[in-house]
């Protein structure tokens, strides 16, 4: 009998997924960050400034499925290597920015190559890990957001008053470059290709597997077959209500502190960094019980599932609290406890993928429900500008996406029905 210890490659890779999540967001949190210079200098109204910050989205939720499609089929080293590449390009261009126009442009082209972050990384979750570690990888990867948005408030405002908003995306958009050599000299398709996966860790990661994803490219259906079944629109409805909240704290939290609570630049880049690293915390954990609970069975995969997705919408209507507190510390507490829900769901909403996903379609599976979900991305940024524009403030706003959270959680209980890969 063999005693040989399993190696542990397969967390080297999650720290290169969680890594690449956290320059995403990084990447798309510079704009963020720098509104309140970007709008001074070049006259930009808040509804434009709505549109550019919803411009990322356009292209990014359009293009998830052909992602996802590509990664699989290619594999996700060279999607996700190239895409990394892609957006840093994209993110030190918008330095370049003249106005409305381009910088719109260069956000577009963002979006473009941020496509292929989460399908590839639901894709490699699927090769690399066993069942039992599926959603403590999706929340520890996905958690690689939090941390990327709460180091970049700080992190850019400080750079921008060291080398000004221009040179600020040059410099953000160089560690991507890095991040890519990285990942194509070091990641291979299928841990049997890895010269560091031993073989008492491959075992472990093939034997825990029900579906042995990476070892064909077959696939058993067309990617729009997938609309065909239930869960697919609840994981794709479900995600659209908690995306419509979780991007208020990428684009428009820095103003709210700003203009609703007062507080100057210095203030707002810490404050705006505690929802996000608070809830990075959260999030790993939440993965790490609920595959907990699953595994020793005290509730089957659906009951955990639906659990830890209901018990977060309910912490993330918290923010439509946050639209009557008088002081920014509660405000702040509020948006801490609604972001951490947000991110107690997302670690099963990315670990469902793997878990309904058919052979070989995990990436796509994930592709497609990030696509509608991140249309919440499109339509809640607008929506917050239209809606400060006309009414002065962000209360309606914040009441808005407390009420959406509530048709989410509706969405989990009743329309999500078993979860169980999809069978052919």
């Amino acid at each position: 009998m063999s005693t040989e210890k399993k190696s542990n490659v397969r967390w080297v890779v999650a720290a290169l997924m969680w890594s690449a999540i956290a320059i995403n967001y990084i990447d798309r949190t510079v704009l963020a960050a720098a509104a309140p210079y970007i709008t001074k200098e070049f006259s930009i109204t808040p509804s434009q400034m709505g549109i550019i910050m919803s411009g990322f989205f356009w292209s990014y939720a359009l293009l998830q499925v052909p992602a996802g499609w590509f990664a699989d089929k290619i594999g996700q080293k060279k999607t996700l290597g190239f895409a990394v590449a892609w957006w840093s390009i994209a993110t030190a261009l918008t330095g370049l920015g003249t106005g409305f126009k381009s910088i719109l442009g260069f956000r577009v082209a963002l979006g473009i190559g941020e496509a292929a972050a989460y399908p590839s990384n639901a894709g490699i979750s699927s090769k690399w890990f066993p069942d039992k570690e599926r959603a403590t990888v999706g929340g520890l990867f996905d958690s690689g957001s939090k941390f990327g948005g709460a180091v970049a408030m700080p992190l850019i405002v400080w750079l921008i008053a060291l080398f000004g908003w221009k040179m600020t995306f040059v410099i953000i958009g160089g560690v991507g470059i890095v991040w890519s050599i990285i990942w194509i000299m070091y990641f291979k398709e299928i841990p049997e290709e890895h010269k560091g996966v031993n073989a008492a860790e491959l075992k472990y990661i093939r034997e825990g597997q029900s579906q042995k994803g990476g070892l064909d490219k077959e696939q058993p259906m067309k990617w729009y077959e997938l609309l065909k079944y239930r869960n697919i629109w609840a994981m794709c409805i479900g995600f659209f209500m908690i995306n419509y909240t979780s991007y208020f704290f990428i684009t428009w939290l820095p103003t709210y502190l700003i203009k609703e609570k007062g507080m100057g630049m210095l203030a707002m880049g810490f404050a705006a960094m505690l929802p996000l690293l608070i809830s990075m915390f959260v999030e790993v954990a939440a993965g790490w019980a609920s595959d907990k609970v699953q595994s020793k069975g005290w509730l089957s995969l659906t009951a955990t599932r639906k659990v830890f997705l209901v018990g977060g919408l309910l912490m993330a209507s918290c923010i439509g609290l946050a639209a009557f507190a008088e002081s920014a510390v509660t405000a702040i507490v509020l948006l801490c406890i609604a972001k951490s829900g947000t991110t107690v769901a997302a670690s099963q909403v990315w670990a469902l993928p793997g878990d309904v996903a058919p052979k070989n379609m995990t990436s796509v599976v994930a592709g497609l429900q990030n696509s509608v979900s991140n249309m919440g991305g499109v339509v809640g940024p607008i929506a917050t500008g239209a809606i400060l524009q006309a009414t002065g403030s962000f209360k309606m706003a914040l009441l808005l996406s407390s009420a959406l959270l509530v048709v989410g959680i509706l969405n989990y209980l009743f329309l999500l029905g078993k979860v169980k890969h999809i069978e052919v």
